[in-house]
């Protein structure tokens, strides 16, 4: 009779760098340090996509750019959100002034760790 074999567990990956962001009123947006190749091909495609109208374009870009890069969001002092999906909800779901600051603080995170990836 033929021995099984056992199933190794899974090794987690080791997490990615992340450099922390804290707005005016303490919230804490946590943004990874680097992205694959294919990643920021992909990013840099949405962004020239003729199909799409501009305004379409550039908010599809903001949300993969929020979706790739945002690794926690502390939000009132509260747990931190590190569900993807959840990530992307509550940033849908943030007030003008939030995503307005969302915006420009991975602005500011692309155009240093990511030069390649030009601005909208």
């Amino acid at each position: 009779m033929a021995k099984r074999k056992r199933k190794q567990p899974r090794r987690k990956p080791d997490p990615a760098p992340v450099r922390e962001y804290t707005d005016s009123e303490g919230n804490v947006l946590a943004l990874r340090l680097s992205l694959t190749p294919a990643t920021i091909r992909r990013i840099s495609e949405t962004w020239g996509n003729a199909a799409a109208s501009r305004e379409d374009a550039w908010h599809r870009r903001h949300e993969m750019l929020f979706e790739y890069l945002a690794v926690s969001w502390t939000i009132a002092g509260l747990d931190p959100i590190t569900d993807q999906a959840m990530l992307l909800g509550r940033y849908r779901l943030a007030s003008q002034a939030e995503q307005d600051w969302v915006r420009s603080t991975i602005a500011t995170h692309v155009d240093e760790f990511f030069p390649e990836l030009e601005a909208p």
